[in-house]
């Protein structure tokens, strides 16, 4: 298994996303997952939080720059790049990549590494799958859970349309345009220096080999990598008793038809406001991050 890193001078022109970041090893080979951590600014009346913020993919941490200002007046601030993604280190090969391999990273990150406790999560995308894994599997770590545009894939789900049409180009196309991919999954239209950022992490066809590979990493059948951990992680979301909120976009073609079960499934989801971020594409940080970032710490004040 072969990997490479992004040199840090591909971020130079990155805008709005200058926070401290760090790297640490998660494999037994060494790679890297990088990870923003940005102390608490201010004494908020959501209290002293810790948010996490879980991205999807193509995309990294960079998504959720809308959101740091005002999480940050509340709590600390942890935004972490998936292995393959972001500034995280990369495998060369699509098939070194698998669910568990992304699931047992995020818990050496997260628990091993940071220790992070009393965590409110806000997840969207593969974000919300290996998030809301890991929160049916370790309760003791969370507070609450944000869910955006996501869903508990056990294998027996069926996937939309677009997400067909989704996987189907990125199994085919010889290169990946990264940074047109998520311009089509946004309700407005991206600056050039936005669109150049998604595309930062991504130098050569060989770095989008977890790009590639995360659309076929999703448990497809019940007999699939992952498909046990999600259906152990779905059957103690549905006996969940801590705060949950559902907050997806109106516009996504992709997760729409995963919104109303996955509310119903989280026994506390239908505690929370019956709220759709209006407008907003799939990748709803970039198109109403500020208003979803007031929704989090209305949340977070609720409860």
């Amino acid at each position: 298994m072969t990997y490479i890193s992004t040199p840090e001078s591909a971020f130079e022109d990155v805008p709005n996303y200058e926070y401290p970041h760090d790297k640490v090893p998660v494999t037994d080979d060494g790679a890297e997952m990088a990870y923003v951590d940005v102390e608490q600014r201010g004494s908020g009346h959501a209290g002293d939080e810790t948010f996490l913020l879980m991205h999807g993919e193509p995309t990294w941490g960079f998504l959720y720059r809308k959101l740091i200002p005002t999480l940050s007046e509340h709590g600390r601030v942890i935004v972490p790049d998936f292995l393959g993604l972001g500034r995280s280190d990369k495998y060369t090969d699509p098939d070194d990549y698998g669910f568990d391999l992304h699931y047992e990273c995020f818990e050496t990150l997260l628990f091993d590494e940071l220790d992070l406790e009393d965590v409110t999560l806000v997840c969207q995308d593969w974000g919300g799958l290996i998030g809301l894994a890991l929160a049916g599997h370790h309760p003791e770590r969370f507070a609450r859970l944000v869910a955006m545009n996501t869903g508990i894939p056990d294998g027996t789900q069926e996937m939309s349309d677009a997400w067909h049409e989704f996987a189907d180009f990125v199994e085919n196309v010889d290169e990946l345009p990264i940074g047109m991919l998520i311009q089509n999954a946004t309700g407005t239209e991206l600056p050039e220096e936005v669109v150049a950022a998604y595309e930062a992490p991504f130098p050569t066809e060989e770095s989008k080999a977890c790009a590639r590979s995360l659309p076929f990493d999703i448990p497809h059948s019940p007999d699939d990598e992952g498909a046990d951990t999600m259906r152990e992680a779905k059957e103690r979301l549905s006996e969940w008793q801590k705060p949950a909120f559902v907050l997806f976009s109106d516009s996504d073609p992709i997760t729409r038809n995963a919104r109303d079960p996955l509310r119903e499934l989280i026994p506390t989801a239908k505690e929370q406001p019956d709220t759709w971020i209006e407008g907003a594409m799939h990748f709803l940080q970039e198109d109403s991050g500020e208003e979803i970032a007031e929704e989090v710490v209305e949340f977070v004040q609720r409860t």
